[in-house]
């Protein structure tokens, strides 16, 4: 039952809960996580490091960016995060988070040419 409660709270949080739905989608950096919610980076951060202590996503390293991705293996979690997935019409910032997610790789590219100068 604790570990339900703290699914309903991590999930109460808006910003956890558009990185979850943002990951369902596959899998993404924290700049390009950053780049579609317009959350600062330090926050999205916090908030990933959250869902991981949870299990709910998982960290791997490519080159010099981590990229992170739903870790959910308790069907019931999986379930209601499809439900919401299955309703993104109902809910405009999702449904926003979602489009932008589509061209994410620009996200890397300007970090790119940030670190280039």
């Amino acid at each position: 039952m604790d570990n339900l409660m703290n699914y309903f709270k991590l999930l109460s949080d808006e910003t956890r809960l558009r990185i979850m739905v943002i990951l369902f989608h596959g899998e993404f950096c924290v700049c390009q996580l950053t780049g579609i919610t317009g959350i600062s980076q330090p926050n999205v951060s916090k908030h990933l490091a959250r869902l991981r202590d949870m299990g709910l996503v998982k960290d791997e390293r490519k080159e010099q960016y981590i990229f992170y991705s739903l870790n959910i293996k308790d069907k019931v979690f999986e379930d209601i995060l499809i439900k919401i997935v299955d309703n993104i019409d109902n809910y405009p910032t999702l449904r926003l988070d979602i489009e932008k997610s589509k061209g994410a790789e620009r996200y890397i590219e300007l970090m790119e040419m940030k670190k280039q100068g």
